[in-house]
C-alpha cells in the first residue's frame, strides 16, 4: 500500500513536509499552518511554497482542514503513509525497558492472567494510552499436582496446579461426604497416574473410565475417577483480555465527547468486537497497526490500535497492544509494543 501511495506523492520535499506536519500535530494537537512549517521543517522554503505543497497533499487526501482553520491536520490516509514510510522509530529508553521487565517478572509466580494484567498496566503507564493484553490461549495445559480438601455440606475444594505454578481452586458438589483420608488417597492416585498430562486429555480419560466397566474398579479407583472428573470439568469462561488505563483516553480532546467515550467503554466491556480485531493479529508476524476506519469498527474510527503477538514455545498464544487516538506518538508506541511482546514471551517461556 505504501509503495502505491508513494508513487503519487509530488516529491521528496512533500514527504518531508508531511512528516514534519504530522510530527508537529502529534506533539501539539493543533492544526499546523504554513508559517509554522516554514520554521520547523528545516527547509529553505517560503510559506507560499509550503502552502502549494500542502495544497497538493490535501488534494491527495493526506491532510485536511478542520472547519475554518488555516492549518491542516493529518487524515487516516496520511497517518498510514507516515507509519509505513516516514516514521522514525525511537527505541524505548533503558529505564523504560527495565520498568516493563520488572513489572512483568514481578508476576512470574502468578498465573498467565497475572502476567497479562501486569503487561497491560505497564503498557498503559509507559504510553499514557489504554493497554490491552489477551489472556494466553494455550492448547496444552499440563497438570502438575492436584489436592482435595473436605468442606461442609458434601462439598470438596479441588486445588489444581497447572502449567508451572498456576493455581486453580474449584468447589465441587458431591453425592456424599468424603473424609480427609479418602480425598488424600484419591489425589495420590490421580497425581501418580496423570501428572504432566494435558488437562483435556486427563478429563477425557476419566470420562472414558467412568463409562467403562465399574465392576472392575475398586472403591479407591472409582472415587478417585469420579472426583477427578468433576474437578476437571471446564469452568465458566472468564474475561478474554485485560484492559488497563482506558480512562486515560478521556485526556485526549478528540475522544472527549461523552457519546464517543460511552461507545468506547461499552465496546471495551462487551469485548466481542475488540477481540475480533485483536484476533486479526494472531495470524500476523510482528507489529500490526490499525488506523481509524481500518479497524472495521465504527466506534474506533478516531482511534488507532497498535498490536503485537506474543508466543510460548514459538507458538503465538496471545496479542497485546495499546488503544489510543489516531494522534498518538507512533515513533514511541510501536517499539514499546514490540519490546513488551518480547518480554511477555520471555516471561511465559521461562515459566512454562
Amino acid at each position: 500500500m505504501a509503495q502505491d501511495i508513494a508513487s503519487v506523492l509530488p516529491s521528496e520535499r512533500a514527504r518531508h513536509i508531511l512528516r514534519t506536519l504530522i510530527e508537529q500535530y502529534i506533539r501539539d494537537g493543533q492544526p499546523v499552518g504554513s508559517r509554522t512549517l516554514s520554521r520547523s521543517a528545516g527547509l529553505d522554503l517560503s510559506p507560499a511554497t509550503i502552502r502549494n505543497v500542502m495544497a497538493d497533499l490535501e488534494e491527495l487526501g493526506f491532510i485536511a482542514a478542520p472547519h475554518t482553520s488555516a492549518g491542516r491536520i493529518p487524515t487516516a490516509k496520511g497517518y498510514r503513509f507516515f507509519v509505513d514510510t516516514l516514521v522514525r522509530l525511537q527505541p524505548p529508553a533503558d529505564s523504560e525497558v527495565a520498568m516493563l521487565q520488572a513489572s512483568i517478572e514481578d508476576r512470574l509466580r502468578g498465573d498467565a492472567k497475572a502476567i497479562a494484567s501486569a503487561a497491560s498496566a505497564a503498557l498503559s503507564s509507559i504510553t499514557s494510552l489504554a493497554g490491552v493484553v489477551t489472556i494466553p490461549r494455550t492448547s496444552y495445559v499440563p497438570l502438575r499436582h492436584i489436592e482435595f480438601l473436605p468442606l461442609s455440606g458434601r462439598r470438596v475444594l479441588a486445588i489444581l496446579v497447572v502449567n508451572n505454578a498456576e493455581v486453580q481452586n474449584r468447589i465441587l458438589d458431591m453425592d456424599r461426604d468424603y473424609t480427609e483420608d479418602e480425598l488424600r488417597r484419591a489425589a495420590n492416585y490421580l497425581n501418580e497416574r496423570f501428572t504432566g498430562r494435558d488437562l483435556a486429555a486427563v478429563r477425557a480419560q476419566l470420562v472414558e473410565d467412568l463409562n467403562g466397566t465399574r465392576e472392575s474398579m475398586n472403591r479407591l479407583m472409582l472415587d478417585s475417577i469420579s472426583i477427578g472428573e468433576r474437578a476437571l470439568k471446564p469452568g465458566a469462561p472468564g474475561p478474554e483480555y485485560v484492559l488497563s488505563g482506558e480512562t486515560k483516553l478521556m485526556n485526549f480532546e478528540e475522544l472527549s465527547d461523552v457519546e464517543k467515550l460511552r461507545g468506547l467503554f461499552e465496546a471495551f466491556g462487551q469485548q466481542r468486537e475488540i477481540l475480533r480485531l485483536l484476533d486479526r493479529s494472531l495470524a500476523a508476524q510482528g507489529v500490526q497497526i490499525f488506523i481509524g476506519e481500518e479497524s472495521g469498527y465504527r466506534i474506533l474510527d478516531e482511534c488507532s490500535i497498535v498490536t503485537a503477538p506474543y508466543t510460548v514455545d514459538d507458538r503465538i498464544v496471545g496479542v497485546l497492544g495499546v488503544i489510543g487516538p489516531t494522534r498518538m506518538a507512533y515513533e514511541r508506541v510501536i517499539p514499546i509494543v514490540d519490546v513488551t511482546a518480547r518480554l511477555v514471551s520471555s516471561a511465559l517461556n521461562s515459566g512454562s
